[in-house]
């Protein structure tokens, strides 16, 4: 290691540690592929697929008005209970999020929540949950831009018929993360 990685290596570790970071990011690498995690003091605040990676860095900095900086033990927590999901040891996350969100937003993610693991619901299902049951669409594309997918589980979220439509990171994705959760289509019903 050169000297110089080694003083930003211990620059990272002591801004983390001292809270000096207002967003602090790592790569996780993941059966999907990589995945960017960033938290805040507050929480887990971003969890972005590979080919977003470089795109998410600039909007976290404008949404939290913030240093985004890599500090990969920043993000140790976050890294562990997603590692533990996909092990399928974990069926639920503990790690605190930092989501800032309008308030019909805010309900539809506390309802996001309480979708089961394994299980699935539709988007108009959620919205009226969330107390709009008009408002399917706009929950859709909600899901879509979620910028906590896995924790929020947004791929838990399918269209009235069954059909896997709509996620941020692909389709293909999602299908993955359903069967990883054992759910079925049919539980619809």
């Amino acid at each position: 290691m050169k000297v110089s990685d080694d003083l930003d290596r211990r620059f990272r570790e002591r801004a983390a540690s001292e809270g000096s970071l207002d967003v602090a990011y790592d790569l996780v690498d993941s059966p999907i592929g990589a995945l960017l995690v960033a938290v805040t003091e507050r929480g887990l605040c971003r969890i972005g697929f590979d080919a977003e990676h470089e795109h998410d860095l600039d909007p976290l900095a404008r949404l939290f008005g913030a240093k985004v900086l890599r500090a990969p033990k920043a993000v140790d927590e976050p890294r562990r209970e997603l590692n533990e999901y996909f092990e399928g040891t974990r069926t639920a996350f503990d790690v605190p999020v930092d989501v800032r969100f309008d308030a019909f937003r805010l309900r539809v993610m506390d309802e996001l929540a309480r979708v089961p693991y394994g299980e699935v619901t539709t988007y108009g299902a959620l919205a009226a949950r969330a107390g709009n049951p008009r408002a399917a669409r706009a929950v859709g594309t909600f899901m879509n831009r979620n910028p906590i997918p896995i924790v929020l589980p947004c791929h838990r979220v399918v269209g009235a018929n069954g059909s896997l439509t709509g996620y941020g990171g692909g389709l293909e994705r999602k299908e993955r993360l359903l069967q990883l959760e054992g759910a079925s289509l049919t539980l619809l019903g």
